[in-house]
């Protein structure tokens, strides 16, 4: 190639010098033009001669040097045509890796923090209805009235009840009273006959019938001390059972265990109603919520209590609402392998309702970020997730990778790759192992 030039040079030199003769003789011609009878001019013959000269020239350096010139520059087009040919163009991306802190979006159940089933207490109809479905209430309001003619009634024959057991315990005591006076009496009779047998007055008989007399007696008293106690603890029973009916009829006003909302109303006035079976009103305490998520096992341990969350709402698109993790179940379900955590967001404007449906964001570092790829980056084959990575030669090789968590677009490479690498984009059947491949660079993976 570089001798080519030389010669092309060459004759380029001799050419300028042939013109810059031909240039010279006819300025010598012109100036001399005036004395034509003092020179002679030259022959026609020579200046045609020294035109073709200058053709021939031209069309040897032409050869020369512009036709191998040419020819060598469609060779290298067609080298790089061929190699073009051999070397596949695939589009590759860079794999990075991602960022410190990582988001993790469940999705969650809205319920009360506290949510309670209002049961009648008492039988009998609905007198008054006094709330509906919707209605805010205090702890301790009234929501209805019962109409429990048949409680009064048992009411009044408990009462009669204490009365007859404290009548019984009145003849016991006073039959316990006469037989202790009894007692004192054989007593004496006892300790007499004694005496006067010891003086041989009278027969041993009589006073062994005295003394077992006396024995007797004190047995019966006994008896008597048993019969009041029985006699009272049949008071008392009385009187817990009329206790327990007062009470009983104290819950015909059905009051509000906790302040809250209605959530649910089943009866209307004059429904019959009976002692804890008939669901009245449900009521919910709406001012805290609380929202269940399952995490999965791969991301449970990152999850603690205390930890702060986002909660978005299909519903309200410009509204966050900030929570904090107030407990978790610390075993995970065995059926689906996730880790029931309860999220408490604050309610007190009211926006919010029990039973909608929410999603839970996450934000939680990362000591070692794992590598991020494109999600069209990935082969999946019988051996297992590859990516066909692009070596410093350029040639292919298809790398098994350990896949971490999927994010659509993209997805966490936990081992396999480091950053930098060079990922072939949606490889074909023509990109087999060690095969030489032209890439070319798009946009990278952007951190997650």
């Amino acid at each position: 190639m570089q001798v080519r030039d030389n010669t092309e040079a060459q004759l380029r030199a001799e050419n300028e010098e042939l013109k810059r003769r031909l240039a010279a003789l006819q300025a010598g011609h012109e100036h001399h033009h005036g004395h034509a009878h003092a020179r002679k001019r030259p022959a026609k013959g020579v200046l045609i001669a020294i035109g073709l000269l200058l053709i021939a020239i031209t069309v040897a350096g032409f050869f020369a040097g512009y036709v191998p010139h040419q020819k060598l520059q469609n060779e290298l087009v067609a080298d790089a045509k061929n190699q073009d040919a051999a070397a596949p163009r695939v589009n590759v991306t860079v794999a990075e890796r991602s960022s410190g802190k990582s988001e993790l979006v469940l999705p969650g159940n809205i319920q009360a923090i506290t949510e309670a089933p209002v049961l009648a207490r008492a039988s009998g109809y609905i007198k008054a209805r006094l709330v509906d479905i919707g209605d805010r209430v205090k702890e301790g309001q009234l929501l209805a009235e019962i109409d429990a003619p048949e409680l009064d009634q048992q009411v009044k024959q408990a009462n009669a009840s204490v009365e007859q057991a404290k009548a019984a315990l009145d003849q016991a005591s006073a039959n316990l009273i006469q037989g202790q006076t009894n007692e004192k009496l054989y007593k004496a009779t006892a300790d007499r006959w004694k005496s006067l047998v010891q003086k041989g007055a009278v027969s041993k008989q009589e006073n062994d019938n005295y003394q077992a007399q006396y024995e007797a007696q004190i047995a019966t008293v006994q008896a008597l001390e048993k019969a009041v106690n029985a006699a009272k603890s049949n008071v008392g029973a009385a009187e817990a059972n009329l206790a327990r009916l007062t009470n009983m009829r104290g819950y015909v006003q059905v009051r509000a265990p906790f302040a809250g909302v209605i959530t649910q109303r089943n009866v209307d006035v004059g429904a019959l109603v009976n002692d804890g079976s008939t669901l009245l009103y449900r009521i919910a305490q709406t001012g805290k919520l609380r929202t269940y998520v399952n995490v999965p096992q791969a991301d449970a341990v990152a999850v603690h209590v205390g930890q702060a969350a986002k909660l978005t709402f299909a519903d309200l698109p410009a509204r966050v609402f900030n929570g904090t993790v107030s407990r978790t179940a610390n075993a995970l379900d065995p059926g689906s392998r996730t880790l029931l955590v309860e999220v408490q967001v604050d309610n007190s404007a009211g926006l919010l309702m029990p039973g909608m449906y929410a999603n839970v964001n996450f934000t939680t570092p990362r000591a070692e970020p794992p590598i991020v790829i494109k999600g069209d980056a990935l082969v999946v084959r019988a051996n297992g997730p590859q990516v066909a990575v692009v070596q410093p030669d350029q040639t292919v090789h298809f790398q098994v990778v350990t896949l971490g968590r999927d994010y659509g677009d993209k997805i966490e490479v936990l081992s396999g790759l480091k950053q930098g690498d060079e990922l072939v984009i949606n490889p074909g059947d023509n990109i087999q192992e060690h095969v030489k491949v032209n890439p070319v660079l798009i946009a990278a993976a952007a951190k997650k």
